[in-house]
């Protein structure tokens, strides 16, 4: 069966989202299919009408209308981060029973259509490229991210399999917060990691990273400094994401400790981003808790200067984020590169 074909009837075994909460994602704008999730972000919308691209696209290559960003563990995440802008609140359990869990081609097939009912109603918009919103119903990138922290869904390794097998896939980019260093461990073992692999990196210490991340299990800063020092040997492209929020952990006088912490992690790449004040977070920080372009822009040079290994490779003011490349470890930043080789 491949992604293109109807949808699957789920079982009523498999975990659901429950209906007051499905009801609210469906307003946003969520396609749901068991406990998964799939979103048009607003990046892809924009391609649409070849109104701008995202970071991923100038950075790395990544074609935005034809990514679907998705995550298999849509209400499910370890942490309560303060700057999340996704539903956190909803999320309950730490944990995805293996026997509860839909398989990964269940889960595909059914967000392949949610995503195309999602697409369907650009057509209708005259300022859609009716040629890009054809190519979007078969993606070529995946993004493994959205809402919940998709380590924690126990298929992970098969479900990145079944990506890889699709024939038009590309590249396949997936976002943990760390806190599941066994998968990644899974990952490694079971060939199944990603083109890509980030680490939200937020904190350079336990007290930082317990007020940032509000972290349910009680040595969370040990499992993410596992996961940061796995990046070192993992035999795929590595990139730490920081998000820096004004009053938390954006100080200049911590960059030598994050200077220390990268070192460790031998990344590829370091994105140093601004909190951005939207979502849900707005109810938990204020909009002077995101730094502006300059800030962002100083604190890189800064941290690539302490470093000594990185330097600056890339920047997007709009997005507020400036991307570092490892000159050490040199990996060549575009990921047709990449794929063309592996």
């Amino acid at each position: 069966m491949s992604c293109s074909g109807e949808t699957v009837k789920v079982e009523d075994e498999f975990i659901q989202i429950k209906p007051l909460i499905l009801d609210q994602l469906k307003k946003a704008k969520y396609g749901i299919a068991d406990h998964a999730t799939v979103e048009l972000c607003h990046w892809t919308k924009k391609s649409f009408k070849d109104d701008g691209q995202c970071y991923k696209h100038k950075f790395y290559g990544i074609s935005t209308h034809r990514c679907m960003e998705f995550s298999p563990a849509g209400m499910f995440c370890e942490n309560r981060c303060v700057y999340c802008w996704r539903p956190m609140e909803f999320y309950s359990a730490l944990k995805m029973p293996v026997e509860k869990v839909a398989p990964p081609e269940v889960i595909m097939v059914n967000l392949m259509e949610e995503r195309r009912k999602l697409i369907m109603g650009h057509y209708g918009d005259p300022k859609s490229n009716k040629e890009k919103l054809d190519e979007s119903l078969l993606p070529s990138h995946y993004a493994i991210s959205l809402s919940g922290e998709p380590t924690m869904y126990p298929q992970l390794p098969d479900l990145i399999k079944y990506l890889k097998n699709l024939q038009n896939t590309k590249s396949i980019f997936l976002v943990t917060n760390g806190q599941e260093p066994e998968m990644l461990e899974r990952l490694r073992d079971e060939d199944a990691l990603p083109t890509q692999l980030y680490l939200s990196t937020n904190a350079p210490n336990s007290e930082i990273f317990t007020l940032v991340n509000r972290p349910k299990y009680k040595d969370a800063w040990e499992r993410w400094n596992t996961s940061l020092e796995m990046l070192a040997e993992l035999d795929t492209r590595t990139v730490l994401r920081f998000t820096l929020i004004k009053g938390y952990n954006a100080d200049e006088k911590l960059i030598p400790e994050y200077v220390d912490m990268v070192t460790r992690s031998g990344a590829h790449f370091i994105e140093i981003k601004s909190y951005m004040h939207v979502g849900r977070s707005t109810n938990r920080l204020e909009y002077s808790n995101s730094p502006d372009m300059s800030e962002i822009r100083y604190f890189a040079n800064e941290l690539a200067k302490q470093s000594e290994i990185y330097s600056v490779m890339d920047e997007s003011d709009m997005s507020r984020i400036v991307v570092l490349q490892n000159q050490k470890r040199f990996m060549d930043r575009w990921i047709s590169s990449y794929s063309d080789t592996n």
